[in-house]
This record gives structure tokens, sequence and C-alpha cells, in this order.
């Protein structure tokens, strides 16, 4: 099993800047792949970027490329998300996401999950 404790969300301004953090405990030898995933208030729960552990690869989601950059610290086992230039749209529950396998896309595919943290843009 795998554990994985978000913190770093808060209110910020318009045009702001947040760090998220998740760090991972437990049976972390069997991840391939983190990835952060965010859901709105009756949505669903969207992908917003991954990093694979092989290689430190990393992909985004359309609409945060150029403002979000996930990175990993592989001596803490955690995983940060840097959100930059914030917008009121990018208000959601922020979770991190591990996968045994590789992926990152699908909420449905991912293994193990964090219990979120709350993120929210506004004046």
């Amino acid at each position: 099993q795998v554990q994985l404790v978000e913190s770093g969300g808060g209110l910020v301004q318009p045009g702001g800047s947040l760090r998220l953090s998740c760090a991972a405990s437990g049976s972390i030898f069997s991840i391939n792949a983190m990835g952060w995933f965010r859901q709105g208030r009756g949505d669903e729960r969207y992908f917003v970027a991954g990093i694979r552990w092989s290689d430190g690869s990393t992909d985004y989601a359309d609409s945060v490329k150029g403002r979000f950059t996930i990175s990993r610290d592989n001596a803490k086992n955690t995983v940060y998300l840097q959100m930059n230039s914030l917008k009121p749209e990018d208000t959601a529950v922020y979770y991190c996401a591990a996968d045994e396998s590789g992926s990152y896309y699908l909420a449905i595919d991912m293994d193990y999950w964090g219990k979120g943290t709350l993120v929210t843009v506004s004046s």
C-alpha cells in the first residue's frame, strides 16, 4: 500500500502562485508514475499534470501548460506542483495520485489517492 498526503493549498489572488506538495510513504517502490488531478464543485476529477518515475518525463493538461510545473524529489519521496499565474477557473480540490503501471491520464486508472487539498483563486 501507498499513502499520499497533499499540502500547500489555500486562498490566492488571481495571478498569484502556490506550490502543492505530495509526500508518499509505504510501498513506494511499486510506484511508476504520479499525477495531480483536480475536481471542481459538482465536477468530475480531471488530469492536471503527471510525471513518470523511470525517466522523469512529464505531461500537462492544455489548460495549465506554461503555468504549472510538476517535479519530484526522490530523496524525499515527494512530488510538487508549482502553480503560477493562477486563474479563478483553477479553483478546485487538488488530488495527488500514484500508479503502479506508469500511466497518469485517467483518474480511473490510478491506484492510490491522497485526500486532496483545496485551492481557491479569488480576489
